[in-house]
């Protein structure tokens, strides 16, 4: 059988006339007779009690009437699910987020996504350190990956999503806690609470680079592998930290979000392959574009 002459049967079997079933499928009378008795020496079996004025369905036809539906219908599904994979409108993504980001980028991403392309499943995680995100690309574990810190290569292509300044985390009970606005060397004779160190991080270098500016090398630092991590810790009191200003959106009783003085600033990116990106994958990166441009 094939679908064409599924879909001739489905149309005859439904006007029962070949004058009005040709119409309907904008074929000549005889093309759709000939393919009628062509399916009914295929299976071996007639379909249809014919007449001079009326077309009625055999006990085999209107058996065969259901298996017809099912096949056209899986054939249409088919035929749609995959425009949808070419259009980007379906498929699976994987997107991976920086600590700093999961926090504000990562749920309204879900959110739009789910909103404006259901066809796709998303696959997300979040307080992933840079260099574990750029592996990701590379091994085809992420598709798009937000991120921040230098990022090099032929083999990737870097978005500029937002710059973002910094701000200092604060305990809630902390003398400067109630400014407006504080240098950052104001914190100089705090210990600090960062991410890791030794290349783990780009954050750590960022943050470390900041203080060297204003002239200060922190006293001792903590380091801790998570962005909540980081701020529960000065809310319990091990030191300070330095954080973009999104992180602000992580609300923990006993801290304090201070502006700084200044520009320092950080840039947040949108990372993916140079190549052999889905189209699922190009919809979604448009969408986070889209969310942090909000």
């Amino acid at each position: 059988m094939e679908l064409r002459q599924l879909r001739y049967f489905l149309a005859l079997a439904e006007e029962c006339h070949f004058g009005r079933a040709a119409a309907r499928l904008h074929v000549a009378q005889p093309a759709l007779s000939q393919q009628i008795k062509q399916l009914e020496r295929d299976l071996g079996v007639p379909l249809f009690n014919r007449s001079t004025r009326r077309v009625e369905p055999t006990e085999a036809g209107r058996q065969l009437t259901g298996y017809a539906r099912a096949l056209v219908a899986e054939e249409e599904r088919a035929r749609v699910h995959m425009h949808e994979l070419a259009t980007g409108h379906a498929g699976r993504v994987s997107v991976g987020f920086i600590g700093t980001a999961t926090y504000d980028v990562l749920p309204r991403v879900a959110r739009t996504v789910r909103a404006q392309l259901p066809g796709i499943t998303m696959d997300l995680r979040g307080e992933v350190l840079t260099p574990e995100l750029v592996e990701g690309l590379a091994s085809g574990t992420y598709d798009l990956a937000v991120l921040r810190g230098r990022i090099a290569g032929d083999d990737l292509r870097v978005t500029s999503l937002r710059s973002e300044p910094l701000v200092a985390v604060l305990p809630a009970h902390h003398p400067l806690a109630g400014r407006r606005r504080i240098p950052l060397s104001a914190l100089a004779d705090e210990p600090f609470v960062v991410h890791p160190s030794r290349s783990r991080s780009s954050m750590y270098d960022l943050v470390l680079s900041a203080c060297e500016r204003a002239g200060f090398r922190p006293v001792s630092l903590t380091e801790v592998g998570e962005t909540a991590t980081l701020v529960v810790f000065v809310a319990a009191g091990h030191g300070v930290a330095l954080v973009p200003q999104s992180v602000r959106s992580l609300s923990l009783d006993g801290v304090t979000y201070v502006p700084l003085t200044g520009s320092e600033s950080v840039d947040l990116l949108l990372a993916r392959r140079a190549q052999r990106n889905s189209p699922a994958a190009e919809q979604v990166a448009s969408v986070i574009e889209q969310c942090v441009a909000g």
